[in-house]
């Protein structure tokens, strides 16, 4: 599973990012996944030229340029960190039972 975000989740302010919000949720329900940061933030000018080729992977894979999103291992796209805290929360992880 890989989570597509700005990388807010490892720096910046965090408490209320989406991109914070959906990694800690997906931490909640106890997922080990692996993070993609993307660049081009749209509020900052300096990234407008770059933002388009930056995110193109997301664009591809969601229809949107804008994260965070989450792949799951099967393929299935879960975009916006409402959606991704709503599902991590549905689907709480459950480690795999060793051999008996």
């Amino acid at each position: 599973m890989v989570l597509y975000t700005c990388g807010t989740k490892k720096m910046g302010p965090g408490f209320a990012h989406p991109c914070a919000k959906a990694g800690k949720a997906l931490d909640a329900a106890g997922y080990e996944y692996e993070i993609k940061t993307v660049g081009g933030y749209r509020l900052m000018p300096w990234t407008w030229g770059s933002r388009n080729e930056e995110r193109a992977e997301v664009k591809k894979l969601s229809g949107t340029n804008e994260v965070p999103i989450l792949v799951l291992d099967g393929g299935e796209v879960i975009s916006g960190s409402g959606a991704i805290a709503s599902w991590a929360k549905e689907h709480p992880h459950s480690p795999a039972k060793s051999g008996s």
